[in-house]
């Protein structure tokens, strides 16, 4: 008798020890669980886009949870290139003609919800191609959402006398250049400008901000105060 109830308690550890190791295999982290592909009809998740009343970045709604937005992205050829970092995530593809745009999707702090997508267009070394992307954009912007509601295109260094390119993109990695131009629409506000990383890397950039969860932004810094 004895040696029954010890061989039925090794079998019942034995089980016990397999359905442990069978939770915490099939158990995925957090983090990556969040950002796993969202499976969905494509011809459904088409027509809630195009019904959808958020700004759009390239046909898709700034809106949603991180994972579905960066499965939409994918699915339109963008390639997730980095982590998320400080609710940002990184991805890489081609955009409104350019190649290899960089492309940043931001959440609202704590909460699983794109609000703002930041696109950064190829570094150039010289003004003239640094300057004609800007405005190649700007035609572009102007076309599809009307005049813009602000626009400000000046240096704030002191260039003397000279236009030089030389002078020119050293004052734009300095941070003397001052080109931006702002589009508003009833879903939400578009920010065309000439910026600098470190010093050294100068380019165009895109920011499209959708109103309503910019406005949920607002509201949850209100509501800190």
């Amino acid at each position: 008798m004895k040696k029954f109830f010890t061989f039925l308690l090794v079998v019942v550890l034995v089980l016990l020890c397999l359905r442990i190791a069978g939770v915490w295999k099939s158990k995925p982290d957090d983090e990556n669980k969040a950002l796993e592909p969202v499976e969905v009809d494509a011809t459904a998740d088409s027509v809630a886009m195009e019904q959808s009343t958020h700004l759009k970045f390239k046909g898709v709604p700034i809106d949603g949870s991180l994972a579905q937005f960066l499965s939409r992205m994918q699915s339109k050829g963008f390639e997730v290139t980095s982590e998320r970092k400080d609710e940002i995530h990184r991805l890489e593809g081609d955009f409104a003609g350019f190649k290899q745009c960089e492309v940043y999707v931001s959440t609202l702090d704590n909460q699983d919800l794109v609000s703002r997508i930041t696109v950064c267009f190829p570094i150039q070394d010289q003004w003239k191609n640094l300057y004609g992307d800007y405005k190649t954009l700007k035609e572009m912007l102007v076309e599809k959402y009307g005049r813009p509601v602000s626009c400000v295109e000046r240096f704030t260094d002191y260039l003397g006398n000279t236009g030089e390119e030389t002078y020119l993109m050293h004052s734009v990695s300095r941070g003397g250049c001052k080109y931006v131009t702002r589009f508003s629409t009833d879903e939400g506000d578009i920010t065309l400008s000439i910026e600098q990383r470190e010093g050294l890397y100068c380019f165009a950039q895109l920011v499209y901000q959708d109103k309503e969860n910019g406005q949920a932004v607002r509201k949850s810094a209100i509501d800190d105060l």
